[in-house]
């Protein structure tokens, strides 16, 4: 769906996209992480042909860009760096005008019957009659991504669409890109909130100073370590039995040098000691990218 090969943006003698390699396949929740300034925009805008690479090769749907992008720009949905609207319009008089900008499909009511679903998505249809002027920051990112489901794309670009959203926001906007992959749509997701990529993404790419250091699917980033996750109010009766078989304790929490966590389990249920949790280690998406980047804790963010 998305394929980029060396793709590369200088500024004078700023390199801000660095030799990218993008493989975003059909069916994908991509996200493409990053801290702020670190490339993401630049990237997303050179895929849709808002920017001219300095070098390198796109192809969006197959198809490169931006040569072919009259052809293929109709089956992406898009939300880059907030959402434009005339502000003295409401919210569904500004879809209107976008919706009859683009390739007709349909007569008028079709087109109203598009606008008033895409507001009802994103939780705009009580508020669709009211001045653009008097919505919230959350309202208006809500606007920019019903704008960007208006003809139910083959592919959705957005970038940090949660932007201004308060938590509730933010759940529902997982919520509903949950239900457009269900539907066959592949979204690409740049962000750089590790918790909301951790909780809906497939495959990640992670941008470092306009560098991709990692790109893979998240379950592969986050197999089991091989070793075992045990806590226990017995800590120090665990540590005695396995002599030396721990080798991290954090409180009540141990990590454990063994793979058969059934074995383990019996072990130490049989010597009496409590068990309230226990189960295969497996690393934190935070913790795949730090080590890539060795960014600092407030690079790329937990909400």
């Amino acid at each position: 769906m998305i394929r980029t090969w060396g793709l590369t943006k200088r500024f004078g003698a700023l390199t801000a996209v660095d030799r990218v390699d993008l493989d975003v396949r059909r069916g994908d929740i991509y996200g493409f992480l990053g801290a702020n300034g670190s490339g993401k925009t630049t990237t997303v805008r050179m895929l849709l042909g808002l920017v001219l690479a300095t070098s390198g090769t796109i192809e969006l749907l197959g198809r490169p860009m931006p040569r072919d992008a009259r052809e293929v720009l109709p089956s992406v949905g898009a939300l880059v760096e907030g959402p434009a609207a005339y502000g003295h319009l409401s919210g569904r008089t500004n879809l209107r005008l976008l919706d009859a900008s683009g390739p007709g499909v349909g007569g008028a009511a079709a087109r109203r019957r598009r606008v008033d679903e895409a507001l009802e998505q994103v939780g705009l249809g009580g508020v669709g009659g009211r001045p653009v002027r008097a919505y919230s920051l959350g309202m208006r990112q809500r606007l920019g991504l019903a704008a960007a489901l208006l003809r139910e794309p083959e592919l959705l670009v957005l970038d940090e669409p949660t932007n201004g959203l308060d938590p509730q926001g933010i759940r529902e906007v997982r919520e509903l890109l949950e239900v457009l992959h269900a539907r066959g749509t592949t979204i690409f997701l740049s962000s750089h909130l590790l918790a909301e990529v951790e909780q809906l993404c497939t495959r990640i790419g992670v941008l470092d100073r306009g560098r991709l250091v990692l790109q893979e699917q998240l379950e592969t980033l986050q197999a089991p370590t091989g070793r075992t996750v045990v806590r226990t109010p017995d800590a120090a009766a665990v540590v005695a039995l396995l002599d030396g078989g721990v080798e991290a304790r954090d409180g009540d929490r141990l990590v454990i040098r063994a793979t058969d966590t059934a074995d383990l389990n019996a072990r130490l249920v049989a010597t009496g000691i409590r068990v309230h949790e226990l189960g295969p280690e497996r690393r934190s998406l935070e913790e795949v990218v730090h080590e890539r980047t060795g960014a600092a804790g407030d690079r790329v963010d937990r909400p």
